[in-house]
């Protein structure tokens, strides 16, 4: 040990602070106070103001499926770095990261579940796996969840919470995108039902291919929707945009989704949709956040 080593070590410098647990976190929509352990228990969603938080794709799961029914699939694909892609950190160092925080194999949970009574394919998306970017897991991920719709005769659910396709895959990513279209319309000639659900963010290369393709596009309150951000959009064609322009109530205004539905009522409007494609009748299911 070195003299400075002892030193630091004699004052506590050595020693790592621990970080004092977040008790309380401060709403983007209200600038109000939330204790943590109810936000949680609100599914992300501020008791005062309504704002919805992005939620992790396991904290949909559970929110949507019924207990113990959900089956991941091809969590063995990870994305490789077939480029060599560096721009201030190596691509290869951000896949260790993300890897390393426990997310899934990538920006997108993908498996099979029951929602109240009914069989299903789901894709969920991490937007804390690299800013929920599709590249080519994602892409394999999606399409392999379309092919077993088909195959188990089900209807295929999408929750995209994305910032499009993933610049260090360049090209590769953005095939991705006739990729999932290509499949999704033999998901469509098989006569199987596909509702997308929209979520903040979903821009980019996400909305501009699957994410705006579903039977019924569905919408989180204020979520972020478009292909390109309102910055770039007003200095490309130097006017001031719209009041709640690329926000989920604009769009069901101006016709381009079907609903904008509060989060503790997704898994209730679900089961209705699915109930009236499937002709069959409503089973009220067992579900916390429809008796709030």
């Amino acid at each position: 040990m070195s003299w400075l080593d002892k030193i630091k070590s004699k004052a506590g410098l050595g020693k790592k602070i621990p970080v004092a647990e977040e008790i309380w976190i401060e709403c983007k929509g209200c600038n109000g106070q939330i204790y943590v352990a109810e936000l949680e228990e609100n599914f992300r969603v501020c008791p005062q103001c309504d704002h919805h938080f992005r939620l992790e794709a396991k904290q949909r799961v559970l929110q949507l499926l019924e207990p113990g029914t959900f089956v991941e699939h091809d969590n063995n694909l990870s994305a490789t770095d077939p480029l060599k892609f560096k721009d201030s950190k190596k691509y290869k160092d951000r896949l260790r990261t993300a890897s390393k925080k426990g997310m899934s194999s990538d920006a997108v949970f993908t498996g099979s579940g029951v929602l109240a009574t009914h069989p299903v394919e789901l894709c969920f998306f991490e937007f804390k796996y690299m800013g929920g970017s599709m590249g080519v897991v994602v892409g394999e991920k999606i399409t392999r969840a379309i092919e077993r719709t088909i195959k188990n005769n089900t209807a295929l659910i999408i929750i995209s919470c994305s910032g499009g396709a993933r610049m260090q895959e360049g090209i590769l990513s953005l095939m991705q995108m006739a990729k999932t279209s290509a499949a999704l319309n033999k998901l469509s000639k098989a006569g199987l039902p596909y509702i997308s659900i929209l979520t903040d963010p979903t821009t980019g290369g996400v909305s501009a291919s699957f994410a705006m393709l579903g039977d019924i596009i569905l919408a989180e309150p204020g979520a972020l929707i478009g292909f390109a951000g309102p910055r770039v959009i007003e200095q490309t064609i130097r006017q001031k945009l719209p009041d709640g322009f690329q926000r989920a109530e604009f769009l069901l205004e101006h016709g381009l989704i079907d609903q904008v539905v509060h989060r503790k009522d997704l898994k209730k409007t679900l089961n209705q949709i699915l109930s009236l494609l499937g002709n069959t009748p409503v089973s009220p299911p067992a579900d916390k956040t429809e008796q709030k």
